[in-house]
């Protein structure tokens, strides 16, 4: 059976569509998509759909850090992704899924191309290519699946326990 990752999310042109793609995922409890607009005031509502996602599924504790990482994905598809994408196939999607264990986080966008993690050269803090160094920090575990004919998606798992 395929894993989440790897099915293309084909949700009708709706903003928001609950569960989806839940179906046929092994121990999935619940799922939610949104398409997310590029810009400031998309990653904005991409943050709130995921607190309030979050919320619902009674896992505020998970909201900080799946917040931002929605929000690297995010920018980094629109950055990386978008601009290199053929007319008329801009969609940038969101999707989370939660099992017993984890939740899982995928930016689906229409560039073929490998995410990059950059090593920062020299010593400092650099302005941009941090966002891939944060989800690693952050996620249990995270990469990418290839979309045929075009596009990707970039998953990542997070865990559900609660802090100590």
């Amino acid at each position: 059976m395929p894993s989440p990752v790897s099915r293309q999310l084909e949700v009708p042109s709706a903003a928001a569509v609950i569960a989806p793609w839940a179906e046929g995922t092994p121990g999935a409890i619940a799922a939610a998509a949104l398409r997310i607009d590029c810009g400031q005031e998309g990653f904005a509502r991409a943050r709130a759909f995921t607190r309030e996602t979050l919320g619902r599924w009674s896992l505020d504790h998970c909201a900080d850090d799946a917040a931002l990482v929605v929000t690297e994905l995010a920018a980094n598809a629109a950055t990386h992704a978008v601009p290199y994408a053929p007319p008329g196939d801009t969609a940038v999607w969101l999707g989370l899924a939660v099992d017993a264990a984890q939740l899982l986080i995928t930016v689906s966008d229409p560039c073929a191309g490998r995410p990059i993690c950059r090593t920062p050269a020299g010593f400092g803090l650099p302005e941009h290519g941090r966002g891939l160094r944060i989800v690693d920090a952050l996620a249990e575990d995270w990469g990418w699946t290839p979309r045929p004919p075009a596009g990707k998606s970039v998953w990542v798992r997070l865990s559900t326990r609660p802090p100590h």
